[in-house]
């Protein structure tokens, strides 16, 4: 028999990472991306596509994802599939979670490591739980507040981790739109990616659209740009006055972070006077709540949210079902929603509330992502939807 003294010793895997959770749970791990630590709301993300695509989308500010799926990193990093409008900025989650560590890039388009590209985002990332674990926990029990750290040294301040975790107040009743929309109007022209060919410019606009920017993604402007738009962003503070003096042909109401009550303090009553003013309006995702709540409805906070590139959606007045890409923990109450207000698409998850419109006016909205990136292309329908609304209104003037 050999003598273990003989023998090399085995490799010291001290973990180097922590998830912390609120109920003072904790995942050991191995640390990637940026050192340091953040706080932040749990979710699980079930996309096999579009890591960096969701991981720049500002509406998972004050948000740790975890991926279920194991093989990220496969196709690295690049400059394109930024979803922030501003490159140089870093709104969007606060941290990542994965199963295995990340997959060495293996496709055409990358430009970069995913470890090196968190690394100079700031987003701290963790490798080596069971992420079937830690999804079956947020099922069960909702999207748990949590301290995500990574120290390459794997010493840590536990009891105050846990004590942070613990403290922080939780995404509701929480406005995060002011760290993630933009500082000042801009124009936007960039249309979408074409194989062979990238990104184009929209040159002969038939629309003007004033985007209101709540976190805009920058795939939601190109498919604008797309439709035909001259498209001008606006921040989230302007006036319903500043914002009808550009004389838009159209108003968009875009994602973002947050609760939409707190945010919609501000943002409800700016909507309310856009309607008022008969202007055709399109609203998405945290646009799509902040629309329910101008219209006199409710929205509530969701138990695990949905997060992923394959929620099944059903059209109500088409009676199609499309698959979509969904990013949301807070949903409108359809219950609330007055009489002259339709529900136009469902949930097949969970019969949750996915679009709205009004019979009397030409505005509407959809809690998924249309834009998908990542995800199905199924909904880019209604963006010609939109245009269409501009196109006769502009007709019957």
């Amino acid at each position: 028999m050999t003598n273990s003294a003989s023998n090399p010793a085995w490799p010291d895997h001290k973990p180097t990472a922590l998830l912390v959770l609120a109920d003072g749970t904790v995942f050991e791990g191995f640390g990637l991306g940026a050192e340091g630590h953040a706080v932040g709301e749990v979710c699980f993300n079930t996309a096999m596509t579009g890591y960096e695509e969701i991981l720049t989308d500002p509406s998972y500010a004050g948000q740790l994802i975890t991926f279920t799926f194991p093989h990220i990193g496969n196709v690295g990093t690049n400059d394109e599939d930024i979803e922030t409008v501003n490159m140089a900025a870093t709104p969007g989650a606060r941290g990542v979670i994965l199963r295995d560590a990340i997959t060495d890039p293996s496709n055409y388009r990358s430009s970069r490591h995913l470890d090196g590209w968190l690394k100079a985002r700031g987003i701290i990332g963790l490798s080596g739980i069971d992420t079937r674990a830690l999804t079956a926990l947020i099922r069960d029990k909702g999207m748990p507040n949590a301290v995500i750290a990574h120290a390459p040294d794997g010493k840590f301040d536990l009891h105050a981790l846990k004590e942070e975790a613990r403290e922080w107040p939780g995404l509701e009743g929480m406005d995060l739109v002011p760290m993630v929309t933009s500082a000042q109007r801009f124009s936007w022209d960039e249309t979408p990616w074409a194989w062979g060919e990238g990104f184009g410019r929209q040159d002969n606009p038939e629309f003007h659209v004033v985007a209101i920017d709540y976190g805009v993604k920058r795939n939601i402007l190109r498919l604008l740009a797309g439709e035909g738009c001259k498209v001008t962003v606006v921040p989230a503070t302007t006036s319903a006055d500043d914002i009808l003096a550009l004389k838009p042909d159209g108003v968009f109401l875009s994602n973002g972070p947050g609760d939409p009550a707190a945010t919609g303090k501000y943002a409800v009553p700016v909507i309310q006077q856009v309607i008022s003013s008969g202007v055709p309006t399109f609203g998405i995702c945290l646009g799509h709540q902040m629309l329910g709540l101008a219209l006199g409805g409710k929205t509530v906070k969701m138990h695990q949210g949905h997060h992923g590139a394959n929620h099944p959606v059903k059209d109500l007045t088409t009676g199609k079902v499309e698959i979509t890409s969904m990013n949301h923990g807070f949903a409108v109450d359809k219950t609330t929603l007055p009489a002259n207000v339709q529900q136009t698409h469902v949930s097949l998850f969970d019969d949750s509330n996915c679009g709205i419109a009004l019979s009397d006016r030409p505005v509407f909205s959809v809690q998924y992502h249309p834009e998908a990136s990542p995800g199905p292309r199924d909904s880019h329908y209604l963006f010609r939807r939109f245009s269409d609304l501009m196109r006769a209104k502009k007709s019957a003037a």
